[in-house]
């Protein structure tokens, strides 16, 4: 586990800028205010979430990319709706 520095709230606005520098280093800090924790200081890649994966349908977008039969299949359900007797297959025109 990465180590954590505990330092007070006023030390640590005495020596912010210094602790920005170590932080953008990779140093940790747990900034305390009577002994119970208040703030972090960590370096940001470990602060930025992660990008939630794309949801709905820009999920499909890139297993579709490499799906080769893609083009055939939806010609087939084209094919297969515009046989249908239930309602007419929309225009594509």
């Amino acid at each position: 586990m990465t180590h954590v520095v505990r330092i007070a709230v006023a030390e640590a606005k005495a020596r912010f800028s210094e602790l920005l520098d170590r932080a953008s280093r990779g140093e940790r800090f747990l900034v305390v205010r009577h002994g119970r924790p208040m703030a972090a200081l960590v370096p940001v890649a470990d602060a930025v979430a992660p990008r939630p994966a794309p949801a709905g349908l820009a999920a499909v977008a890139g297993a579709l990319a490499d799906w080769t039969e893609l083009a055939r299949v939806v010609d087939d359900i084209y094919a297969a709706r515009r046989r249908a007797r239930d309602r007419p297959a929309p225009s594509l025109d």
